[in-house]
């Protein structure tokens, strides 16, 4: 009797188990997520000198949160693309049944054209030579029920602010911006550079979750009027000013400022009974990088999925975000990707728990 009862229990085990999975498929098969971004076909020199011809950015997202969601929700991708690109972009689309591609116009024909050359496997320098459209609300009718809209902007241009503003005034979904387009614009020569993203306290009331990098963060934190002999190269180990910069945008509006520090991982930051939470979560190891490009557009995917059954969980939206993150350095192709179950053993392996 003994025995039978324990192989009861175990029977009860996997069923219980089975209906959690189960449940879980049937309730994340409501959830949409817009992405909002340029699909820049890219030529770019890795740091170990190979030569790769792609379409990136919104890409990235767009393709690493497909393969969470498959069958369980749909992508809507929103972009504008020159006429020459469009049919190869949406057959390479094809291979992803729940990415939406009736968003991606290429009426005027204009979109983004990239020259990436990396000078070591973060550091890279750019050169532009085509521009997209900017998204605007009339290009978002139709999604305004999507559970989450990630905008991946490369430039100043490509998202502006009444687009987040029409946003947030339709619709509930979480809002997630890359600060990497406000931080950078593109000079008459075709150089891409970074500026000082000075209307910031603008665009912060609209936006849920700001991810950045460590480089782009010391574009949004600044002293209202800057000595001049201070004005030199950011020190791209100096973190210090994060917890002031942190406690003065989630004051203006912002929920969670996520910040990446490439190998030392992300550091998070949010309102937690008053006061301003910080918790530095690992990155993912990773054995080899073949290429970085992508990383933080498939980062930014990442956190998306993760805040769509648990909105205010922004560490556990992280561990995903790292994943795609990782995920994305190990080869040239999309097939990088995972499903979700394979993500989720890849978290369990690194952190423990998801």
């Amino acid at each position: 009797m003994h025995y039978l009862a324990k192989v009861q229990t175990a029977l009860c085990d996997k069923c219980i188990v089975a209906l959690y999975l189960k449940f879980r498929k049937w309730n994340m098969s409501k959830y949409n997520v817009a992405v909002l971004g340029p699909i820049p076909r890219d030529h770019i020199t890795t740091h170990h000198g190979e030569v790769i011809e792609k379409y990136g950015c919104a890409m990235h997202t767009a393709i690493g949160l497909s393969k969470l969601l498959e069958g369980r929700g749909q992508v809507h991708l929103v972009s504008h693309v020159r006429k020459q690109d469009i049919e190869e972009i949406k057959a390479i689309l094809a291979d992803f049944p729940n990415i939406n591609t009736e968003f991606i116009r290429c009426e005027a024909d204009q979109g983004d054209v990239i020259r990436l050359r990396f000078v070591d496997q973060n550091n890279r320098i750019e050169k532009q030579t085509g521009f997209m459209n900017p998204i605007v609300p009339r290009d978002l009718e139709g999604l305004m029920h999507c559970n989450a809209f990630v905008c991946v902007p490369i430039s100043d241009y490509e998202v502006p602010l009444h687009t987040l503003q029409h946003i947030k005034a339709n619709s509930t979904g979480v809002v997630i911006f890359d600060a990497h387009g406000p931080t950078n614009t593109v000079t008459t020569l075709g150089d891409r550079i970074l500026k000082f993203w000075i209307d910031r306290d603008e665009w912060l009331p609209y936006i849920d979750v700001l991810k950045m990098n460590l480089e782009e963060s010391n574009c949004c934190w600044f002293d209202k009027e800057i000595d001049e002999t201070k004005l030199k190269p950011f020190d791209e180990n100096d973190i210090s000013h994060l917890p002031a910069f942190a406690a003065h945008a989630i004051g203006n509006g912002l929920k969670s400022l996520i910040v990446t520090l490439d190998a030392n991982g992300s550091a998070v930051f949010y309102e937690d009974k008053d006061d301003v939470h910080q918790q530095l979560v690992k990155a993912i190891r990773v054995e080899h990088v073949v290429d970085t490009t992508g990383c933080g557009d498939s980062f930014a995917g990442g956190l998306g999925f993760g805040l769509l059954d648990r909105k205010d969980d922004y560490v556990r939206a992280v561990k995903f975000a790292n994943a795609l993150g990782a995920q994305r350095t190990q080869g040239r192709t999309f097939a990088v990707f995972k499903s979700l179950e394979e993500t989720e053993e890849q978290i369990i392996q690194e952190y423990g728990t998801l």
